[in-house]
């Protein structure tokens, strides 16, 4: 790989802002192949340098990808002036430069978000053509029987006309605000709380709980984040435990 600059790539891998480290370099803290270093402008290699940062050796990484437990009323934001936002729920030690969140859950909705400064898996994950299934799970006011679960089916059209691509709705609990596992395979603005307004069934919560075949770790509590194992992150592609069209 190229040469980067080491404040640079000490602020890339999580060790502080670019200003942190670079005080942390002029301050002797940084030693790369066993010689202190002093100048943040210092062109260094991390897969073939080794670098000790106040006594912890670097690991490089080109990405992280973290799977988050999202709390209600935090924006799917990589920053915003007024309101908190999931990367700012990240610890220091995971957190990167360019971290931003792989798609959005609304603001009062919880549950399973990946954040990453891969760009390009984020766009791979989010193409519709990868037809990859989101599993929510949605508490609604009013029953819900096959006739609501037949619309699903057959793709629901929004107020505005748009057409839904079929969906799947399975009821885990009955009664007046029954609990509903909901499969999409798109990301449409509102899409689950406007499908379901169409049916008269308004949303009381909702929580997604898994993506492709990447299920919520019930361990995280919300707010909580940690980074994906590799075989997680090829969980992303795999086959929902719940696919459409199937009983």
């Amino acid at each position: 790989m190229a040469k980067q600059r080491l404040d640079k790539l000490l602020a890339g891998q999580g060790f502080g802002s670019r200003s942190q480290v670079g005080r942390m370099i002029r301050c002797g803290d940084v030693q790369v192949d066993g010689v202190t270093v002093k100048s943040p402008s210092i062109a260094c290699d991390p897969e073939k340098e080794t670098i000790i940062v106040a006594g912890e050796r670097l690991f490089y990484k080109p990405f992280v990808t973290l799977m988050m437990n999202k709390p209600a009323g935090i924006l799917s934001a990589s920053r915003d002036n007024r309101a908190k936002t999931v990367v700012d729920l990240v610890p220091d030690a995971l957190r990167r430069r360019d971290l931003f969140p792989a798609g959005r859950l609304d603001k009062d909705t919880t549950g399973l978000l990946i954040l990453t400064d891969d760009g390009q898996m984020a766009h791979r994950m989010l193409s519709p053509k990868k037809g990859i299934e989101k599993v929510y799970h949605v508490r609604v006011e009013g029953t819900v029987g096959k006739e609501q679960q037949d619309r699903f089916k057959q793709g629901i059209t929004l107020a505005d006309g748009t057409v839904c691509l079929p969906a799947r709705m399975d009821v885990l609990e009955e009664g007046e605000k029954p609990l509903l596992r909901v499969v999409i395979m798109e990301g449409k603005y509102h899409q689950i709380k406007r499908m379901l307004g169409m049916l008269e069934r308004p949303v009381l919560s909702l929580k997604r709980v898994s993506i492709g075949g990447l299920l919520l770790d019930d361990s995280l509590s919300e707010g909580q984040c940690r980074e994906l194992t590799d075989e997680e992150v090829k969980a992303i592609w795999q086959r929902s435990p719940y696919p459409i069209g199937e009983d």
